[in-house]
């Protein structure tokens, strides 16, 4: 048996067979560019991978031929027990997996106002899914709801408390399925009890999160009523004075149209240097470029800021991780957040670190007080396995 993981962009669609009990993944895959003439739906199953290149109309026939190049791999549909859909804001409504009806479909979509670039096609997949798929329950798995117990020192912006309230604005966090599976596994992996392990992760991606997490709870995390906030990102800024916003519409003319695209699109690393892959980065910092190691020296300085609050914020600090695409591959990112900490008993050990492996790791030296580590995130796992405990539960 195994749980179909969706996750529905604007213009894509993966998606991954997953067994929640063994976590193995049966089947994954990409369908890109919908609405395009050149869409591209991508296989990969048991080491095998095919292509399709054609016309996609829209999500729908993208995860048709999708579903039949599944059949055609030899992968049986009729194994699928649930569909776990990733989405992206849940607002203060959603706050653990949820089973979905007519109902959570349109209260999905009328958070959207909160995640206008994410609920929109989220809701998307799940119509589409459900029309493929109509005789399986299918779950909403949100991405906010790990940061929904935060506590309101953390949680709460400081702007008048009524238009707050009427607006629905505070820190709601996203990557929670990330931060949550990964604080997990370092407990798993260092024989703990969660309980017990105050810790810090931090989730690198070309969207980047840092969270704090005492005892296996969220207590602060650095994305808040958007995924713009934070961290400095591929294409997003991250924090930035909000004066900055009045000053462009002010004296540049700019919509709000304008500098949302400025500073979700345009922004951080791309906007920073024009690229936002760390190993072109890395080529142009080596080829002189200055531009480039700007970007690079502001990312770092953003991240080191978020590490040394949560420390504090947290008063006592016993692992940090590393985790997502930046995360698990950039050694120099590591070694660079976490440099000349040998004071706070944090000591990289550079061997260690330059190791390149897809499995949970250790890199820092046995004399660390502060265990640093690298462990690969798994969200369509994570996503999987809360998609089938609901169902089970609920049978």
């Amino acid at each position: 048996m195994s749980i179909l993981v969706v996750n529905s962009g604007s213009s894509s669609v993966k998606f991954q067979l997953v067994d929640p009990g063994s976590g193995e993944s049966v089947a994954s895959g990409l369908v890109e560019r919908i609405g395009e003439s050149d869409g591209r739906v991508e296989l990969d199953h048991r080491g095998e991978s095919v292509e399709r290149i054609q016309h996609i109309d829209d999500h729908g026939a993208g995860l048709a031929l999708a579903f039949e190049m599944l059949a055609d791999a030899g992968v049986e549909l009729e194994s699928v027990t649930a569909v776990g859909h990733r989405v992206v804001h849940g607002g203060t409504v959603f706050y653990r997996p949820t089973i979905i009806d007519d109902s959570v479909v349109q209260q999905i979509s009328d958070l959207s106002n909160l995640a206008p670039l994410h609920n929109p096609p989220n809701v998307l997949g799940i119509e589409v899914a459900r029309k493929q798929l109509p005789n399986v329950p299918h779950v909403a798995v949100f991405d906010t709801a790990f940061f929904h117990s935060l506590p309101d020192a953390a949680a709460t912006y400081a702007i008048d408390a009524t238009v707050a309230a009427e607006h629905d604005i505070r820190r709601y966090g996203f990557h929670g399925t990330s931060h949550r599976y990964v604080s997990e596994q370092v407990a798993q992996f260092l024989g703990r009890d969660l309980a017990d392990i105050d810790q810090i992760v931090l989730h690198l991606g070309n969207g980047a999160s840092a969270s704090a997490v005492a005892g296996g709870k969220a207590v602060d995390t650095s994305m808040g009523l958007t995924p713009l906030e934070g961290l400095v990102m591929g294409t997003r800024s991250g924090d930035i004075d909000p004066g900055v916003i009045m000053h462009l519409r002010r004296s540049a003319g700019m919509s709000v149209d304008d500098i949302d695209a400025l500073l979700n699109r345009r922004s951080g690393l791309i906007g920073l240097c024009g690229v936002n892959d760390f190993r072109q980065l890395q080529q142009r910092i080596d080829d002189g470029d200055a531009s480039a190691r700007l970007a690079y020296d502001v990312y770092i300085h953003r991240l080191r800021k978020y590490i040394g609050a949560y420390m504090i914020g947290l008063g006592r600090l016993d692992a940090i991780t590393f985790t997502a695409g930046v995360g698990e591959n950039a050694a120099a990112v590591r070694a660079d957040a976490l440099a000349n900490l040998e004071g706070f008993g944090i000591e990289i050990d550079a061997e260690r670190n330059a190791v390149r492996s897809k499995q949970a790791r250790v890199i820092s030296t046995d004399s660390s007080t502060v265990t640093v580590l690298v462990v690969p995130t798994d969200e369509e796992l994570a996503i999987a396995r809360a998609a089938d405990d609901l169902v089970r539960e609920v049978a």
